[in-house]
């Protein structure tokens, strides 16, 4: 049992400490400065009009910051799109830089690309394999085989944990050989503004990893509803 609780203590802070301090880099640098000329969307589309990427689209987004392959749009969320603070313009050029990787044919990309799709389907048969476990054990009466799904369920699930980890040479693509230079060269900020810039820009990288990490924690929430059962 102490073990258990040990692990359980483990995971949790795996799965929330990622996370708290991406918010927490991002929330020290979200206020809007005056000498900041334009919001982080109009950053967006003046850096991807520059480098001829006008097809290229700038949206609002619901569900966080994100460039869309598929679509060719850049999605910031409200605070970054319209916000003119140093973490909404270096999180639009973060953004931008997977633009820029899209534009070059940048392989990883389009391989995480592929792999995302996969992760939402095995992330939805996982769920499902785990959920019936309580229901085939009472039918076959075979804790053996429902012992099984949950195995299963738990290594399906856990297979989106290395997708978003095998992700993260990508976002750190994104935001150090795309991003940085871009803010570096094309003098956007200031010299005092950079050490904080990477911090951001490190973050927004990161943003995975913390997904990552939740999703480990939601394998040891299912496996622990699977087997009290």
């Amino acid at each position: 049992m102490a073990i258990l609780i040990i692990l359980g203590i483990v995971v949790f802070a795996l799965a929330v400490l990622p996370q708290m301090w991406v918010q927490r880099v991002l929330a020290q640098h979200r206020h809007d400065r005056a000498d900041i000329p334009g919001t982080g969307g109009e950053f967006a589309r003046h850096v991807l009009d520059g480098m001829k990427l006008d097809h290229v689209g700038v949206e609002e987004s619901k569900i966080g910051d994100h460039y869309d392959p598929a679509a060719k749009v850049v999605r910031l969320s409200p605070e970054h799109l319209r916000g003119r603070s140093l973490a909404a313009m270096v999180v639009a050029a973060h953004e931008v830089g997977h633009a820029m990787q899209d534009a070059t044919g940048y392989r990883p990309l389009a391989a995480r690309t592929r792999l995302a799709k996969q992760a939402n389907t095995i992330q939805r048969v996982g769920s499902v394999v785990m959920l019936t476990a309580p229901i085939m054990l009472a039918i076959a009466k075979a804790p053996g085989l429902v012992l099984v799904q949950v195995v299963a369920g738990a290594a399906i699930l856990g297979s989106t944990v290395l997708m978003h980890l095998l992700t993260l040479p990508v976002e750190m693509d994104a935001s150090f050989r795309r991003a940085l230079p871009l803010l570096k060269e094309g003098r956007y900020l200031d010299d005092n503004d950079m050490p904080a810039a990477r911090s951001i820009l490190r973050a927004a990288a990161f943003t995975y990893v913390a997904a990552a990490a939740y999703t480990l924690l939601d394998v040891a929430q299912w496996a622990r509803i699977i087997l009290r059962r």
